[in-house]
């Protein structure tokens, strides 16, 4: 694992005022190791370097455990993220709200798999496609999930927070800002 530079102090920044996002992103990819029974051999949810957390594991029995390992983070994150912003847009807006509205959009921000969980899922949808044609919805997410690292140079995944925030104050107060 190679480390954050010192001459990149902002990717230091996103890092420590989002880090239960970052967490809960590696806590997804254990948890669905542990449902789909994969050893998990090492687990670091928080460092200051790159990348900020990582889960190491054994192998994986087939392409369904592979699947769900690899987009853990976007389900769970995003369904967090959710449930604390629902929370948020229906309290009163108080010291509680900013705080569930923090974590929220930390949890959104590293709710997009990484470019090394898009190339493991790559690497299982070619090797399951001949033994499971299903294999093939592998291949259009591990492009989405490219897209969404090189649009994060455009801050996606902060955009992608923001909007889901807006979802749940559409959802639950009828409101909108446009």
């Amino acid at each position: 694992m190679r480390e954050i530079k010192a001459s990149n102090p902002i990717r230091w920044v996103i890092a420590i005022l989002t880090f239960p996002g970052i967490i809960t992103h590696e806590w997804a990819h254990k948890f669905f190791c542990n449902i789909a029974g994969v050893p998990v051999y090492k687990t670091c949810y928080f460092r200051l370097g790159n990348p900020a957390g990582y889960v190491i594991h054994g192998p994986v029995p087939g392409y369904w455990q592979a699947f769900l390992i690899d987009i853990a983070p976007f389900i769970i994150n995003t369904l967090i993220a959710f449930l604390l912003y629902s929370v948020a847009v229906t309290y009163p807006a108080d010291i509680v709200t900013y705080i569930l509205s923090w974590l929220g959009i930390s949890l959104a921000m590293h709710s997009f798999p990484s470019n090394r969980d898009a190339d493991n899922l790559w690497s299982h949808s070619k090797k399951a496609l001949w033994k499971n044609p299903l294999a093939l919805i592998g291949f259009p997410i591990v492009g989405l999930i490219k897209l969404t690292k090189i649009l994060s140079i455009i801050w996606f995944d902060l955009l992608y927070a923001i909007a889901l925030l807006l979802l749940a104050m559409f959802l639950f107060k009828g409101e909108n800002l446009f």
